[in-house]
């Protein structure tokens, strides 16, 4: 779709303001880009200042990227998030899958009564149904996978049976360390940002898809030598899109997904590493994204010195739809001059990659072994 952005005019504008208005981020007057509620003009709608902030406003709640613009993502969220649980009869379509908040409340619900419904990612997708499913059997309701009046009526009428944590994804992160600390087998997705014609931030001659694509392959080395099985999304002269990228990550029943980027700003204090996990803000997220969020960034920072900029929940597709525990590891920043330095060093690049795979092997450790920060060497690597 074409990006909305400030002073833009049209029917799809209109849309943004309905949506933002049934959320109640902007006046429900109609009083923005000076319509009023029975002008019927719908091409005289404007993208204005109140618009701008109120999409930011979104964005920063939903864990979206804040630049004020509604892209694909964006305009798919205000839709999602204009949906309750009970709005409309919920099921598996394996073609179009439903998305909205109302299929998060449902995921909850049904994780809070004890049943495995998957990720908490607004998504009725097979797991949610093999859950829903489960429930509808055990409590006398038709075991359809579908979430219409009286199954509603069940789930609202009960009481959580689960309490003191998030089960699904206290779950997950017991699988984890579950299923043994080696790396043998295990199938990792390294995803290099940009590519082709994309090249990303450009500083003379050096680009970030070059440097990510670099690091990309410094690391699937050395996690290939530890035993473990290593997919690119990409080539060097390839840009799949990002929902070429999770699909691709999906289709190989990966274990792992790293999304690796470079940052840039205008600002000339704008430097270090950032990583990023799935989560909306509001409780659901990957525990163990996070946690190997967390483990990537610190490694790094331990590594080559780089500021150190935390981790973040988002709710980017690149996390959301994989099915796998995702991260996005931004690893400095190419607008910046020590940044860059780092960056064009043959030595840091190593650095990272070494950091990648000590962060690969800290996941898979129990508490009890596991090393501190920046100590970790895997013999033989």
């Amino acid at each position: 779709m074409q990006i909305l952005r400030l002073g833009d005019r049209g029917p799809a504008v209109a849309d943004v303001h309905a949506a933002l208005r049934s959320l109640g981020l902007l006046p429900a007057d109609g009083a923005t880009g000076g319509m009023t509620a029975a002008e019927p003009i719908l091409e005289h709608a404007e993208f204005d200042a109140a618009t701008e902030l109120a999409v930011r406003h979104f964005q920063q709640v939903r864990g979206l990227s804040v630049d004020g613009r509604v892209g694909e993502e964006t305009y798919r969220a205000l839709n999602e998030a204009r949906w309750s649980l009970g709005d409309r009869l919920l099921r598996y379509d394996p073609e179009r899958p439903i998305r909205g908040d109302d299929v998060i409340s449902l995921q909850e619900r049904v994780h809070e009564l004890g049943y495995d419904a998957g990720p908490v990612d607004g998504v009725f997708g097979p797991e949610t149904e093999v859950g829903l499913r489960a429930f509808q059997r055990d409590y006398g309701l038709t075991a359809d996978g579908t979430c219409g009046p009286a199954t509603l009526r069940a789930l609202r009428q009960l009481g959580r049976k689960v309490t003191g944590g998030r089960p699904q994804l206290l779950r997950q992160s017991a699988s984890f360390v579950d299923s043994g600390p080696h790396l043998i087998g295990r199938r990792i997705v390294v995803d290099p940002g940009h590519g082709g014609e994309d090249t990303g931030y450009t500083e003379g001659e050096t680009t970030e898809a070059d440097l990510v694509f670099d690091l990309a392959s410094r690391i699937e080395g050395r996690l290939a030598a530890a035993g473990a099985t290593v997919y690119l999304t990409r080539g060097r002269h390839q840009n799949p899109s990002p929902a070429e990228r999770t699909a691709f990550a999906n289709d190989a029943r990966a274990d792992l997904f790293i999304a690796l980027h470079l940052d840039a700003h205008s600002s000339e204090h704008a430097r270090g590493v950032a990583s990023y996990y799935y989560g909306t803000g509001s409780g659901a997220s990957s525990t163990v994204g996070e946690q190997f969020a967390n483990l990537a960034r610190r490694e790094v920072v331990a590594r080559t010195g780089m500021l150190d900029l935390g981790s973040h929940s988002k709710t980017w597709d690149l996390l959301r739809m994989t099915r796998m525990p995702a991260v996005r590891l931004d690893c400095g920043y190419l607008s910046h001059s020590v940044d860059r330095l780092l960056l064009l060093d043959a030595r840091v690049r190593s650095a990272i990659a070494s950091a990648v795979l000590a962060a690969v092997q800290r996941l898979y450790l129990p508490a009890e072994a596991d090393p501190p920060t920046g100590t970790f060497v895997l013999p033989g690597v």
